[in-house]
């Protein structure tokens, strides 16, 4: 059932709409109102999918009515009325964030068309909201120690800057997840976060894959393509094992963040992108440096903020909210069968290694949910926990 609010103060007007609208499609459930005053009060008190919303009317006239709504944080899409001597007063209101505006009388076809687009548009933000929602879920920074209450902190300072950002830690320790937070929570949140992993992408193919290349660049440039850089341009670039780039690689990264310009591979134009840069390593950069594998140029402008995410090892206490944090995941998204774990269960998991860190840990308990009993005892982390033999 979709709800439309229909503030018009006209009701020869508000009955032909009206009309329209339910023979149109019967699971439209209309709402009217003769005054943007009443239309306000019902905006604020209900949740509407749509409002059409005449321009001219006594009390309170249709642009006030968006231009309150819109102050009152009511996102709902707004359809303007408006009679043939009022067209500059339709294009104000669709400056103020109106989706669209009808003359009056309305043309049938016109109507619908607008009503239907209208409400499509408002199913689309609310799968994005809700896909917004999941992937923040997916990368939530979970637990309360003092060394992730300090990576909070620092995230919360850093993000809305544009201060490049290097992230050390072990495998499995979660930089990523840090990368996602500090694109979410910066100015350039709306923009694209672009990952590139660079110890999967060929020595040679490495160069390509950031700035881009020409047709006949090389043998399989078939075409022009964009590089990361380029596609990441407005939002953030995430540099994934930048310790695993080529030296070759690493004078272009340098070159791109002293200027702000690219050349893509085989060509001559500078290119000009706006990107904020952020890195991730496991390995030691300083030692990378004197081995003469990393450049420290390179280092000095990626390393403006270090966050170092611990291993899992030095944050037990916080096993407990992992594990309650995995289970429900892999109740909701696979569908497992909800169990509980015993406190045994998890004294146990506080002693485990975890040389392979919460990537370890989570495929642990999804073994567990799958294999264990219910409640998983420590015997079943004996059993499905050990490490297998080689």
């Amino acid at each position: 059932m979709k709800k439309i609010l229909l503030i018009e103060d006209e009701e020869p007007i508000r009955r032909v709409l009206i009309r329209i609208l339910e023979e149109e499609n019967k699971d439209y459930e209309i709402t009217q109102c003769e005054d943007g005053k009443l239309g306000l009060n019902s905006l604020k008190k209900e949740n509407f999918d749509l409002v059409l919303c005449d321009i001219k009317m006594p009390k309170m006239d249709g642009i006030e009515v968006l231009q309150k709504a819109r102050e009152n944080s009511i996102n709902v899409p707004f359809i303007m009325l408006t009679g043939h001597g009022n067209v500059s007063t339709a294009v104000e209101a669709m400056k103020l964030g109106a989706h669209d505006f009808i003359s009056k009388p309305p043309d049938l076809n016109r109507l619908l068309t607008a009503v239907r687009n209208a409400l499509q548009i408002k199913n689309l933000v609310l799968e994005n909201k809700n896909l917004k929602k999941q992937i923040e879920k997916k990368h939530l920074i979970i637990g309360a120690s003092d060394q992730i209450n300090e990576i909070h902190n620092l995230i919360e300072k850093v993000a809305p800057t544009d201060a490049r950002v290097l992230i050390t830690g072990e495998n499995g320790t979660g930089k990523e997840l840090v990368a996602h937070h500090l694109h979410q929570k910066s100015n350039r949140s709306g923009s694209p976060f672009v990952e590139v992993n660079c110890a999967a992408i060929p020595s040679e193919l490495i160069e390509s894959e950031l700035f881009g290349h020409i047709k006949g660049a090389f043998t399989s440039a078939i075409k022009d393509r964009p590089g990361k850089f380029e596609i990441a341009s407005g939002g953030t670039l995430f540099l994934d094992e930048v310790a695993d780039m080529s030296l070759a690689a690493q004078a272009k990264v340098l070159r791109a963040l002293q200027e702000n310009r690219i050349q893509r591979v085989g060509g001559e134009k500078d290119i000009k992108v706006d990107v904020r840069v952020i890195a991730a390593t496991n390995k030691k950069l300083i030692r990378e440096i004197e081995e003469g594998k990393f450049r420290e140029d390179l280092y000095h402008r990626l390393a403006v903020i270090l966050i170092k995410v611990p291993p899992l090892k030095e944050r037990k206490n916080d096993i407990p909210l992992l594990v309650d944090y995995f289970t429900e995941n892999l109740i909701s998204e696979q569908g497992l069968d909800p169990k509980t774990f015993s406190k045994s269960a998890i004294d146990r998991l506080m002693y485990y290694p975890w040389t392979g860190n919460i990537r370890e840990l989570k495929n642990v308990i999804e073994r567990l949910m799958i294999l264990g009993s219910n409640p998983v005892s420590a015997e079943d982390i004996e059993q499905f926990a050990a490490k297998p033999k080689l």
